[in-house]
């Protein structure tokens, strides 16, 4: 574990060799060590370490492990018991880190080396020292009480005999559960409630009134409340579920409705919230996630077609009314198209046209795109994968790189171009990427860069890139994401539908092709915007025209971290 370097001195090399001797000597041999001495010595060897406190602990915890292995007189587990009543004597700061280290060896400790007589010594050592701390004669932390109770198996019997000398008579429990249920009492009233429920919990009491339940989800102690609702039974569990949808806490409510079988109790709460759960995804973009949530249920998949009514996504409707074979909703989807959106989003025409999008997925249309492009001193970039909903699983490869420039958007079937040329793909992207001529906008584009890394490893046009500025960055906008900025700047936001759409399939739809196109496109009026009102400040005197220059960028192969450029 390292003992601290001696000051130079032979004298002070020797006591230290001397202090780790011993110290390794008692850990080894525990038949003539007291526990008095042995917490003072596990105290000196924690406090000498140079190691950090969590790998101190752990080579520690071994260390003991292997103590009472050798078996102290009487018996380990004794041996723990007794400690744990010594170690508040050193503070606070040593009581309970290492009341949890010696508990947790102990039960790490194999069964071999625990006899019945040990234990049971133990365990009426454990009760008398557990009404110590009750009575402040012991100071523990209330963690260390519970952990007492469970590791050495203490029931209210044990408590009755330690409190009466080992005499335990008809009328010792009653006087030895009110004892204990005057100490819930305070802990209720200090509001620690964890332990007081593991008290009741641990001596089957049942007295609390359902107040007690309410004050622990006012005071946000959830899984306390949730663990002595499911405690007391089925009626207080549905007690806690109406209190969590009083408040308006679906998630809380739906998780204990799953877990404890009462959906059919609670159909309307179950159903909102997977509601909220769809409709939450679907405003994120995440329409094949908030598929996947609906599990087949019809009336789900219903109102996630409604939801797709109301966003103006046409191409949903008829794909989830074909795949699930719906009626009634392909002429609600045709007057919604025909009728603008409630909520005005910005189109692809309030920029550019749609005939000056191109698709690039041929080798020599790639070297012509290349070309053009090296004469640009500005381009906006952005990238289009499929998402991979499977837990574990590798990220599909970034499907299309789209690039704007001027009031044109070039759209790169990367792959097809990778399959058909890789060379030729790599050397044209460095062309432009790695390019100290042209200026690079991006939004979040760092998490763009790495997605394009990691799906073509074995090129080196994506390792690297020069002259790179994040419109984030620049804005530093709170949320709502590039859609937010574009509503905040240019006075209408982007419909994200389309986000969680298959960009694997060959030929993207038009609504893909739109959506693509505009996500590149649109940030380069947020650039000029960034450009004119520096400008105008500039006039002022409040800022420098050119500060938008110190976002740029640059990242040279192999190192993680990016520079700044002067």
């Amino acid at each position: 574990m390292g003992m601290r370097k001696a000051d130079g001195s032979g004298q002070n090399q020797k006591k230290e060799l001397e202090n780790g001797t011993i110290i390794g000597h008692v850990f080894s041999d525990l038949s003539y060590t007291s526990p008095v001495v042995f917490v003072y010595l596990l105290k000196e060897c924690y406090a000498r370490g140079t190691l950090k406190a969590t790998t101190k602990f752990r080579f520690l915890q071994q260390q003991v492990l292997k103590a009472l292995r050798n078996v102290p007189q009487p018996g380990p587990v004794t041996f723990v018991v007794k400690c744990l009543y010594i170690l508040p004597l050193h503070g606070h700061l040593y009581a309970e880190g290492f009341s949890h280290l010696l508990i947790s060896s102990m039960n790490r400790l194999e069964a071999a080396y625990k006899s019945r007589s040990d234990c049971s010594v133990a365990k009426n050592i454990a009760a008398r020292l557990f009404l110590d701390i009750l009575a402040c004669y012991v100071i523990h932390e209330e963690r260390i009480l519970v952990k007492i109770l469970e590791s050495f198996d203490v029931k209210m019997e044990d408590i009755g005999k330690a409190f009466y000398d080992y005499e335990l008579y008809d009328s010792s429990l009653c006087t030895v559960n009110s004892f204990i249920e005057q100490y819930i009492i305070q802990l209720v009233e200090s509001k620690s409630y964890t332990t007081a429920v593991s008290l009741l919990e641990k001596f089957s009491i049942r007295q609390c009134s359902q107040s007690f339940l309410f004050a622990m989800v006012e005071n946000k102690q959830f899984r306390a409340a949730e663990k002595w609702a499911k405690f007391m039974g089925k009626p207080m569990l549905c007690l806690l579920i109406q209190k969590y949808i009083d408040m308006d806490l679906l998630k809380h409510a739906y998780i204990m409705i799953k877990t404890n079988d009462l959906k059919q109790e609670f159909p309307d709460a179950w159903r909102l919230y997977k509601e909220r759960s769809i409709k939450k995804l679907v405003e994120k973009g995440f329409w094949e996630t908030a598929e996947m949530k609906t599990n087949d249920d019809l009336q789900l998949v219903e109102y996630l077609v409604y939801l797709a009514l109301e966003s103006g996504y046409s191409e949903k409707v008829a794909e989830l009314c074909e795949k699930y074979s719906l009626d009634g909703f392909q002429q609600a989807a045709a007057v919604t198209e025909a009728c603008p959106s409630k909520a005005r989003y910005l189109c692809l025409s309030d920029l550019i046209s749609m005939e000056d999008v191109i698709w690039v997925d041929t080798v020599d249309a790639l070297l012509d795109a290349t070309t053009c492009l090296e004469g640009k001193k500005v381009i906006g970039m952005d990238c289009e994968w499929r998402a991979n909903y499977v837990k574990g699983s590798k990220p599909n490869k970034v499907s299309i790189l789209q690039i704007a420039f001027d009031k044109k958007v070039l759209i790169f079937d990367l792959l097809k171009l990778s399959e058909d040329g890789g060379a030729v793909m790599d050397d044209c992207f460095k062309r432009i990427l790695h390019s100290h001529r042209i200026l690079k906008l991006g939004y979040n584009v760092q998490c763009d860069l790495h997605q394009l890394t990691q799906s073509y490893e074995e090129l080196e046009c994506f390792q690297s890139y020069d002259m790179l500025l994040d419109i984030q960055k620049m804005f530093k906008q709170g949320s709502g994401g590039l859609s937010g900025l574009c509503k905040k700047i240019l006075g209408s936001g982007l419909n994200k539908g389309r986000r969680d759409s298959n960009w694997n399939q060959r030929p993207l739809s038009p609504s893909q092709i739109e959506y693509a196109a505009l996500d590149a496109a649109v940030l380069l009026p947020l650039f000029h915007h960034v450009c004119s009102q520096s400008e105008s400040e500039d006039m002022e005197g409040k800022r420098s025209k050119y500060e938008w220059r110190s976002c740029i960028v640059s990242m040279v192969s192999n190192k993680k971290n990016p520079k700044k450029l002067p």
